[in-house]
């Protein structure tokens, strides 16, 4: 994946040929916010269904491109919210000890 949100969504619709405006009548988007995204200019990420949208049309990996976009797909928030008071404790643990992080998410790799 690409380092942003918009570069992803960029790279992707080039790959498949789409214009802007082709892409953005399939994603329901007026093209000007499209471009915003593809730009990082936007002053808010699209909801998930428009991001879901994007992913299905650019054969992308939707909850990866949710994630990129800055935002959490439903099942995660439900999740998060459910262990609302042990959440910032792992998050604090995982950005102070980048062995840790690794290996959390290396385990998360292997149970796919």
């Amino acid at each position: 994946m690409s380092e942003t949100f918009g570069k992803e969504i960029l790279t992707a619709r080039k790959a498949k040929g789409y214009s802007q405006r082709e892409l953005a009548k399939l994603v329901e988007l007026d093209f000007t916010y499209l471009s915003k995204l593809e730009n990082d200019r936007a002053d808010y990420p699209p909801k998930e269904d428009v991001i879901r949208s994007l992913a299905r049309h650019l054969e992308l990996d939707a909850e990866e491109l949710i994630c990129l976009a800055g935002r959490l797909p439903q099942g995660t928030e439900d999740f998060l919210k459910q262990h609302y008071k042990e959440m910032p404790a792992l998050l604090r643990r995982m950005r102070e000890n980048p062995d840790f992080a690794q290996k959390v998410f290396q385990a998360a790799s292997e149970g796919e």
